[in-house]
């Protein structure tokens, strides 16, 4: 149950919406991703939060709405993959104002309270704790961003590119990004995820009417003489840079 009212803040002219549920400091996902820069918040909240959201009525202009309350890891996330210059101030914002401030008095911005919350000794500790917790989460997340940075530097480098590669040269890849998958189970993974088809017959590892609108392969076709003398045509898929960018991004994601 919800042990306080909601708690609204400010950061640069748009709301943030906090709530504070069994001593757990949730956030408006709404409110998260337009902050953030995220034009679908449904998607956004959908792509990138892995926590149990919660939701609650909350009063608006149009009258009581539901709206999704995420937890501390989900808005980590969210800021992790936003692509705005903002991200970092944001978090910046929230990790050293907002929540050590929730978390010594119950309230933003309530100064005599917050002074008489640290009158106390157990209320001193309890302080140093909750001030290495959310340093360490800090920590953690700057880490995270500069282990990932090579990841989303080499995609977006061969987002553009015109070279096509083997599927086997993708499965290499991702190994050196710390995904472990060889080229025999990628291939069954691309099968099972409807990017290649598993028909057997000509079709077979061919890609899908999917993969081919959204540019992710394209088939090279070669004529092979056989040892009877006859050419053959022979189709193999490669990935187009569009491609290796796509899958970069959704295995790398996966693991992280």
């Amino acid at each position: 149950m919800i042990t306080q009212d909601i708690t609204r803040f400010e950061f640069d002219s748009q709301e943030l919406r906090t709530a504070t549920v069994d001593g757990e400091t949730l956030f408006c996902g709404k409110d998260v991703c337009t902050i953030l820069g995220y034009t679908n918040p449904s998607k956004a909240l959908g792509d990138h939060t892995k926590g149990v959201t919660k939701r609650y009525p909350l009063e608006t202009a149009g009258g009581t709405q539901e709206f999704t309350f995420i937890t501390e890891p989900d808005l980590y996330r969210l800021i992790t993959h936003s692509k705005l210059p903002t991200a970092a101030r944001f978090e910046k914002w929230v990790f050293e104002e907002v929540l050590p401030t929730i978390r010594r008095t119950g309230h933003y911005g309530d100064m005599e309270a917050a002074w008489r919350a640290i009158t106390t000794p157990d209320a001193i500790i309890q302080m140093a704790e909750n001030w290495k917790k959310d340093r360490d989460a800090r920590l953690a997340l700057e880490a995270k961003a500069e282990a990932d940075a090579p990841k989303i530097l080499f995609a977006e480098a061969v987002a553009g590119t015109q070279e096509t590669i083997l599927v086997g040269d993708l499965a290499k890849i991702l190994r050196g990004m710390g995904v472990l998958i060889g080229q025999n189970r990628l291939f069954q993974i691309l099968r099972d995820e409807h990017y290649l088809c598993s028909t057997p017959g000509d079709r077979w590892n061919m890609p899908t009417q999917k993969s081919m609108e959204l540019g992710l392969f394209r088939i090279k076709e070669s004529l092979v003489v056989g040892a009877d003398g006859l050419n053959r045509l022979t189709k193999t898929p490669k990935v187009t840079g569009k491609g290796q960018q796509y899958f970069i991004n959704k295995f790398c994601r996966a693991v992280a």
